[in-house]
């Protein structure tokens, strides 16, 4: 398969799909206006004309012209160089700007950056000979992929030194990887037949000029955070229903008041995910709280294989006064689910946040559709423009500069770290005593002291949290100026976007460790509820009062109306349905607990850890609960 590139119409799908291997073509019907501008260029060139970056050098060396051979063949005892100055200037400009540093890009990003440059060339306003666009096309589509080291770019003039080290192995310089290899540029071209190319006018600009490289790692971190955004919801659909949560803050009348589009959507999301729940909006009273257990908690050999043991308060008639019409509708009890009604913001406000990043995500996607179709080398040539003067056809502006992007992937490096924080708020949520809603403590029974069960996820999730959030201030607001001042505003939009598509990759390590400590505590509160219904199912009032006490019935005054309201407690919790979460949550459930066991006892982490990451990397455990959707 391939994609077909005219310069007016990639998208960022389609990008993706060059990234991760698929060819390209050149539209033919694109050709004529390439060779229109560089024919252009040529007759300019032949009339003496003085162009920017054709016939005069570059930046700060704007005011050079070049003459009819190089000034050095001039000096005693020189060589000549056998090259026109044009020809010269433009080979010069790719070889000594591929100065970056650093581990190279990924693959899948320089492939990015060589189909965004072909992309851009296509609209024919750069000056570039059809042939030498061909022979990067070419080098794409034989896998030949630059080594561009990950630091060098301020984002104006563009990308200018990764984008050279992409451009100067076409010219046989530099190094590339080659079926998994690290070669020398011009061994890559070898072994897969292709020949060096020697440019022509204007062509290293137009190749070296432009924002391929932030534009390349925008889109594809973008790609990422579009489905870490659902995964995201995922996570707190399950921990909603391990909290046995409340809905009502998701409901559609209440986002129709303040209808921001993302966090209208994000409400939706969670609604879907947690249709057909039974264990969110349960009724305060069902829900018991974990005790310890101990040989005598249960009473059946098959009640005897729990790892935990269950009860409830009973509200004596005295601490009634004032609630009475409360606990005409909630029998009183207390039990793990606290009698408010209202959760705490990182599950009610899971909609204004999570929606607020996405619509984040929403102004970076217009800005990066925008650029992907755009053209951005300098200057740009219009070939068919009535002029008098050259200088209006080729006209020096400044569509390199990658401000517009810097700005967007700005405001989704502040957005990224919100995400990953109330991610960690509803994990520490999870293993809290005090806030969880009467699961165990750290989610393990341990009855004997001696077991850390999720303690640690925890840590490691609020060290992620606190190294995003250090990360996270916006390259694009420290300009250093370069080229001699010639270039006194830049937009480091590069390390921008290169930021931001390392981020999300740890944003997707933190929402692993919500899902994995969520699974756990769903199982508990699932088990625990249905633990309560099965025992109420076989046991008479008062055995049911010896578990719902957990210790001496209630004195002779009160006995009587204790044991009525623990056998309705009892009817209640025996005439329910067994208790079950959302249908894509449980599918999500089951997707985890195919790769990961529940931790009934204490035991090395480190890999189930790293299972639960890389479970939503490879966005299993979304694609289960979205095939659950369908």
């Amino acid at each position: 398969m391939t994609v077909r590139l005219d310069g007016v119409s990639l998208t960022r799908a389609q990008l993706v799909q060059v990234a991760r291997g698929e060819g390209v073509e050149l539209d033919e019907a694109s050709l004529p206006r390439v060779a229109r501008a560089a024919d252009f260029l040529a007759a300019q060139v032949a009339r003496e004309e003085p162009i920017y970056g054709v016939s005069t050098g570059f930046g700060s060396n704007a005011d050079k012209l070049l003459g009819a051979h190089p000034l050095r063949d001039e000096l005693p005892g020189a060589s000549k160089s056998g090259q026109s100055p044009h020809i010269e200037l433009q080979r010069n400009l790719i070889v000594t700007h591929a100065v970056c540093v650093g581990e190279p890009f990924a693959p899948g990003v320089v492939r990015a950056m060589l189909c965004i440059r072909i992309n851009t060339l296509l609209r024919g306003h750069s000056g570039i000979r059809v042939q030498t666009l061909q022979a990067l096309a070419a080098m794409l589509n034989a896998g030949i992929v630059p080594v561009v080291p990950q630091l060098g770019s301020v984002g104006a003039s563009g990308d200018l030194a990764p984008l050279s080290h992409l451009a100067i192995v076409l010219l046989g310089g530099g190094e590339a990887f080659v079926d998994g290899e690290r070669v020398a540029g011009a061994e890559a071209l070898r072994r897969k037949g292709l020949q060096p190319v020697t440019l022509s006018y204007k062509e290293g600009l137009a190749l070296n000029n432009g924002t391929a490289q932030m534009l390349a790692t925008g889109v594809l971190a973008v790609q990422q955070l579009e489905d870490l955004l659902d995964t995201a919801d995922l996570a707190a659909a399950m921990t909603i229903d391990a909290f046995a949560g409340r809905l009502g803050a998701f409901a559609p009348e209440v986002h129709a008041l303040r209808p921001h589009p993302g966090q209208v959507q994000t409400a939706d999301n969670l609604l879907r995910l947690l249709d057909g729940s039974t264990l969110s909006d349960i009724a305060y009273h069902l829900v018991p709280r974990f005790r310890q257990w101990l040989p005598s908690s249960w009473d059946t050999q098959a009640a005897q294989a729990l790892s935990f043991d269950i009860g409830w308060d009973w509200v004596p008639f005295g601490q009634r006064h004032g609630r009475e019409k409360f606990y005409r509708r909630f029998l009183p009890f207390r039990g793990g689910k606290k009698h408010q009604p209202q959760d705490s913001y990182s599950l009610r406000c899971i909609p204004q946040v999570h929606g607020a990043v996405r619509d984040a995500l929403g102004q970076a996607k217009r800005v990066l559709d925008i650029e992907l179709n755009a053209l951005t080398d300098n200057p740009l040539i219009f070939p068919d423009k009535q002029a008098e003067h050259v200088e209006q056809q080729v006209i020096s502006a400044g569509h390199f500069h990658g401000m517009p992007l810097a700005l967007a992937m700005s405001y989704l490096k502040a957005a990224i770290p919100v995400l990953a924080s109330i991610s960690e708020r509803r994990l520490n949520k999870l293993v809290d005593p005090a806030t969880n809603d009467g699961l165990p403590a750290f989610l393990i029974g341990n009855e004997d002291g001696t077991e850390s069960g999720h303690m640690i996820v925890q840590y490691t999730a609020a060290a992620i949290v606190n190294d995003l959030a250090s990360r996270a201030m916006p390259a694009s607001v420290y300009s250093i100026p370069t080229s001699a001042n010639a270039e006194d505003h830049v937009s480091m939009g590069a390390n921008e976007a290169r930021h931001v598509l390392a981020m999300a990759s740890d944003l997707g390590k933190v929402l692993g460790l919500e899902l994995y400590t969520a699974a756990q505590a769903l199982d508990l509160r699932r088990d625990m509820i249905n633990a309560a219904r099965d025992l109420a199912d076989r046991a008479d009032a008062e055995a049911f009062a010896m578990k719902v006490q957990g210790g001496p019935l209630p004195d002779a005054g009160d006995h009587g109306e204790f044991l009525v309201e623990v056998d309705a407690l009892r009817t209640q919790l025996a005439n329910a349905a067994e208790f079950r979460p959302g249908r894509a949550v449980a599918a999500a459930h089951a997707a985890i607990r195919a790769r990961i066991p529940f931790m009934g006892r204490d035991h090395a982490m480190d890999g189930d850890v790293a299972t639960a990451v890389a479970l939503v990397v490879e966005g299993s455990v979304l694609a289960a609960a979205r095939s659950a959707l369908d």
